[in-house]
């Protein structure tokens, strides 16, 4: 039984064991089989939001669609919650700024916090570029988390010249690196990491997993 079809930019992305470029062959592998849903008995934890978060090309889509599959969580895309004039600014391959994202963010927020509670849990691919932007995607969740996919800039060009997003030209890679601002250790210590993103996902998937063994639950 094959994996569930991958979603946005994921979809356009070689399978394991089809040909390959040499660029290829260091982009993501996906799963090669079944993804057995993870219950929240083994997980110890009630709903929660995962945030996967990075630049273009680290994987946030792919991760994200069989980390969703994985945890029996609901999957959100946050490109699709862009308004359109967002939309029409990055196709004309102009970098978003904090104006264009605070509705965004706020929508995003409001949907995480309505599937958690309705007690399911979500898995959120979304750049969350800034420390700003992830403390407002899970302001007021105690239960969400974040996960920042992170590679070379060499790996994550390859990534996005080989692919065609619907509205992000892969010329936005520099001002989404420039932007970035990577965990901090002290302020996203707790609930936030980091994770090498130049692996199978399959490998990413259990590191990812077995952090969220790892961690308390929240308690509040």
């Amino acid at each position: 039984k094959a994996p569930r079809p991958l979603v946005g930019d994921a979809a356009s992305r070689p399978l394991a064991g089809a040909p390959q470029s040499m660029a290829g062959e260091r982009s993501l592998r996906s799963l090669t089989g079944d993804v057995r849903p993870l219950s929240f008995d083994e997980l110890q934890r009630p709903a929660l939001a995962v945030v996967v978060a990075g630049v273009s090309g680290s994987g946030k889509t792919t991760v994200g669609t069989h980390l969703a599959q994985r945890l029996s969580a609901r999957f959100l895309d946050a490109d699709d919650f862009h308004p359109a004039a967002n939309i029409a600014k990055m196709a004309r391959g102009e970098p978003l700024d904090d104006a264009d994202r605070r509705p965004w963010l706020a929508a995003l927020n409001q949907a995480l916090a309505m599937h958690l509670e309705s007690g399911e849990s979500v898995v959120l691919a979304c750049s969350a570029l800034k420390r700003a932007y992830r403390d407002r995607l899970t302001a007021g969740l105690p239960n969400a988390v974040c996960v920042m996919l992170s590679g070379s800039r060499e790996l994550l060009q390859a990534r996005v010249s080989e692919r065609q997003h619907r509205f992000m030209p892969a010329s936005l890679l520099d001002s989404q690196l420039a932007t970035l601002e990577p965990l901090d250790p002290l302020r996203e210590a707790v609930g936030r990491w980091a994770v090498d993103t130049d692996r199978p996902v399959a490998e990413i998937l259990e590191d990812i997993v077995a952090t969220l063994k790892a961690a308390p639950a929240p308690t509040s």
